[in-house]
């Protein structure tokens, strides 16, 4: 590899520690920056004095040398009854729009190398064609919040959400004319979830446009992320893909339903990703074949039926990702 890897980790696998505390066990493990996800009990958003909390953040990242990016994928931040509502797409998006404006001036200034946010899932009233009308029209909003503060945006595909795929995320920056500001956080999870190709193609499909990373392991057509080595994803040559595609910002492990054994986990996380970048060595003469062509290789190890579970703008591909935390199929 050509630049050692920068890993990081997510607040939001910290829910139980003081963002303070989760801060510093992140950076004694080793980690060189953080996902740092605005919620209620890590850097809240919303309450007086919230200029000095962020001016007190940022000095707390820089002493412990950490850098850092925003995710905006808390639960019930906006709303204590419904999870992520509302998103863009609901018929009031105003305190998501927000929201979202907050983050980007946060974002700023902490000197986030990303804002990263989602589409949201389609509330089932709402016709597909107008909730994408209001995704347009929100995100418009927000690139130009962003575009006047000078920070990035990833917008991740996430699966059950209104975008949910590669496909999804260039359809959106195209309608949005092509942003500058707007790149994509690509989850590695979601690419072996319901991505076409094999992971590392997915790395190249984006490169030019990739501004965040979260990584975790995951099962073809079910959408949990895992810790390394319980799912099906061969990880050294998706860290290849990555060096050769020149992305140096953060890789930051995803996995927001351990907060129960936050520091071993992560440490784990930390020990197998070093592991699986010395694995993945230097790159080889003429690179690996981005390309991959239709076969997922190596990494499909679950003898299913992958025509039935490929490109999610499919209705056949979209059926079969299961989401294990609400027990349903996608229809």
């Amino acid at each position: 590899m050509t630049a050692p890897p920068r890993f990081g980790y997510g607040t939001n696998g910290f829910a139980n520690h003081r963002l303070d505390d989760a801060l510093a066990v992140i950076a004694d493990l080793g980690y060189v920056g953080v996902a740092l996800t605005l919620d209620h009990d890590h850097l809240d958003p919303y309450p007086p004095g919230l200029v000095r909390r962020v001016a007190a953040v940022r000095r707390r990242l820089e002493t412990l040398g950490l850098a850092v990016v925003i995710e905006t994928g808390a639960r019930y931040l906006l709303d204590p009854w419904q999870k992520h509502a509302p998103t863009l797409l609901h018929d009031d998006p105003t305190r998501r729009v927000e929201f979202l404006r907050r983050a980007v001036r946060i974002g700023a200034d902490l000197g986030a190398e990303a804002i990263s946010f989602w589409a949201g899932v389609c509330p089932e009233p709402v016709p597909p064609r107008t909730a994408w009308d209001r995704l347009v029209a929100g995100c418009a909003t927000v690139v130009d919040a962003a575009d006047r503060a000078g920070v990035r945006l990833g917008f991740e595909p996430e699966p059950g959400m209104l975008v949910e795929d590669i496909a999804g995320w260039r359809r959106l920056r195209a309608a949005l004319d092509d942003p500058a500001c707007f790149g994509i956080t690509l989850d590695i999870g979601h690419c072996r979830c319901l991505e076409p190709w094999p992971v590392p193609r997915c790395v190249h499909e984006v490169a030019e446009h990739l501004v965040n990373v979260q990584i975790d392991d995951m099962r073809r057509g079910v959408h949990e992320h895992l810790e390394f080595g319980e799912g099906e994803i061969d990880f050294p040559p998706v860290l290849r893909a990555l060096d050769d595609a020149g992305y140096r910002g953060l890789i930051a492990v995803e996995l927001p339903r351990h907060s129960h054994a936050a520091p071993a986990v992560a440490a784990r996380s930390l020990d197998f990703l070093r592991a699986a970048a010395r694995s993945a060595g230097p790159a080889r003469p003429g690179g690996d074949d981005p390309g991959g062509g239709a076969d997922p290789g190596p990494e499909h190890t679950d003898g299913q039926d992958t025509d039935r579970l490929l490109c999610s703008a499919s209705a056949e591909a979209t059926a079969g990702v299961r989401h294990p935390d609400t027990a349903r199929r996608l229809e």
